[in-house]
């Protein structure tokens, strides 16, 4: 299985009763989540680094082929340079082994400030985390990455060492005049979409607005870029991001859905039954 597809978080109350069935307990949130998705972001260990005990329980409460796709803490990614922070991101990267076959390429967000010129930096950063032999993606938001040939460097740097590139596509949530964000406490940035594959993965961030329709004319462009990928050998991991993080389960399997129906190639979800009404959902 080459494609996986999931949300940012597992642990979200405001999907109890429908995405997770009426009175389900907190604790209980991963162990469902990874039988309805076969990814999650892990958006959590952007905030804080849980300890080895905490991995391992990750690891009991999910099925040997769910994948954990985690963040860099931000205090590694978010404060400057990322070369003061190389130990840490070592030691980040041992806490997650527990996963084992879960533990899929991990990735370092970085911010808006952190520009081009520090390309050196970024250099030695990729270089030391060659050590931990684990795969990594980056997701860069300063706009003069994308730029030529500022894009083109980037993307022979992270060829040269196998690293992914996040792919962000922000396009649905802008593409009307109504702003779906207006309740959302981070505002996703508005940046072009580089579709350039730099490793045998890709992780792509898809951000969708509140109201499906306006998102169907970028999920099939997705329909075809990942059905190249999947037939070149690639790892897909998809995930979904919704300003109205309730609606996020329903966004994701609407496009697995659209998979399927295009014959692209990837599994069904584990108890997936074909059915796109939300509130089947919580019957899985």
């Amino acid at each position: 299985m080459n494609f996986f597809i999931g949300c940012a978080v597992w642990s979200y109350k405001g999907w109890v009763g429908d995405f997770y069935p009426k009175g389900t307990r907190s604790t209980d949130f991963l162990h469902l989540y990874s039988r309805r998705f076969t990814a999650v972001e892990g958006n959590t260990t952007f905030y804080a680094v849980p300890n080895q005990e905490t991995v391992k329980r990750w690891a009991a409460q999910t099925p040997p082929k769910f994948k954990f796709c985690l963040k860099l803490p931000r205090n590694i990614t978010h404060n400057g340079s990322l070369k003061p922070y190389i130990h840490d991101a070592l030691k980040f990267a041992e806490i997650m082994r527990p996963l084992g076959s879960r533990l899929a390429p991990m990735f370092a967000q970085l911010p808006p400030s952190y520009a081009p010129s520090s390309l050196e930096d970024l250099t030695a950063f990729i270089e030391s985390w060659q050590q931990t032999q684990l795969p990594l993606a980056i997701e860069v938001r300063h706009r003069d990455w994308f730029k030529q040939p500022l894009a083109l460097e980037l993307t022979n740097l992270l060829q040269e060492f196998g690293i992914g590139k996040v792919i962000l596509d922000s396009r649905p949530i802008y593409t009307v005049e109504d702003d779906p964000q207006l309740g959302s406490e981070r505002r996703k940035p508005q940046l072009p979409v580089d579709f350039n594959v730099t490793a045998p993965f890709t992780l792509i961030r898809f951000i969708s607005h509140p109201n499906l329709p306006i998102n169907q004319p970028f999920m099939e462009e997705w329909v075809t870029y990942i059905q190249q990928w999947l037939q070149s050998g690639k790892q897909v991991y998809f995930f979904v991001h919704c300003p109205e993080e309730e609606k996020s389960p329903w966004a994701a399997r609407h496009f697995q859905n659209l998979l399927e129906q295009r014959d692209v190639g990837v599994s069904p979800l584990p108890g997936h039954q074909n059915d796109s009404h939300p509130k089947q959902l919580s019957l899985w």
